[in-house]
């Protein structure tokens, strides 16, 4: 993946959306991948880190994760955070690309828990992501993935606008060669790989209002599409002052007693074969 595969940017608005996504969504995730205690894991995009911190603290005291994330800025922050809670020990994060991953020799097959989350949907190959992470598993080690499939979103009442930008901001996944509806092929994907896939979920990501966490919801919903602004207007007929009314809207609507977002990340999981060759 490449930056201009990457609809989203780094800058510091969008590094702060990403760790309020992370405050909302990693408590699910854990409690979905159901660690035992002691696992080595492999987590792929790993971001800013706050879900391998939290998933090494699951696997503690024996276990510990290996982050591998592309960008320098995520990086930074990801290993900051690291000296800030005392998890050197547990989570190493090293900087590296999916279609490469930064392992040695011998840890090819050694990983008990292969995972990655909001990556396939941002690379032009997610089947050889896929594959690349099964290699990493040893005989036996799961595979997890979570990403996205747009096409579950359902705000009610419709705000006036939104699915306009919404539809553009998935042609523009597409302009970039990525799949804005890679959620609906993870089980396909693990089979492919060589996998076994063994359970297939999704994690509700929605609220209303009257929820603690809507305001949050809402301004995650507005940074995902106001971050993609400049590609939205290239490559749709969206005009700046249309989106800009439809993005007011969308907040104006964050207001309503009634406003209720759903959505779902998508979740597989799948193991690899027992007889697998190392």
């Amino acid at each position: 993946m490449n930056d201009e595969q990457y609809i989203h940017g780094t800058d510091s608005d969008e590094q702060r959306r990403l760790s309020l996504l992370n405050d909302l969504l990693n408590d699910a995730s854990l409690k979905a991948m159901r660690l035992e205690g002691g696992e080595k894991i492999l987590d792929v995009g790993s971001g800013l880190g706050q879900l391998a911190h939290a998933m090494a603290r699951a696997a503690s005291p024996a276990g510990k994760v290996v982050g591998i994330e592309r960008d320098p800025k995520q990086l930074a922050e990801a290993r900051q955070l690291a000296d800030k809670s005392g998890g050197k020990d547990r989570v190493e994060f090293r900087q590296g690309d999916a279609t490469a991953l930064p392992l040695a020799g011998e840890e090819w097959g050694s990983f008990d828990l292969a995972h990655s989350r909001f990556l396939l949907e941002h690379v032009p190959d997610p089947q050889g992501e896929v594959s690349a992470l099964v290699k990493a598993l040893r005989p036996g080690g799961r595979i997890i993935l979570e990403d996205d499939d747009h096409d579950v979103l359902r705000l009610w009442p419709e705000p006036e606008g939104i699915y306009k930008l919404w539809r553009a901001y998935m042609d523009v996944y597409r302009k970039l060669g990525n799949d804005p509806f890679v959620g609906r092929h993870l089980v396909a994907m693990i089979r492919e790989a060589g996998a076994e896939p063994v359970r297939n979920d999704w994690l509700f990501f929605g609220s209303c209002s009257g929820h603690p966490a809507f305001e949050v919801f809402v301004e995650n919903f507005v940074g995902v599409i106001g971050g993609a602004r400049r590609s939205i207007l290239d490559v749709s007929a969206v005009e700046p002052d249309e989106f800009d009314r439809a993005i007011d809207g969308l907040r104006k609507w964050g207001q309503r007693s009634d406003a209720a977002l759903w959505y779902a990340t998508f979740w597989a999981e799948g193991l690899r074969p027992e007889d697998a060759a190392p």
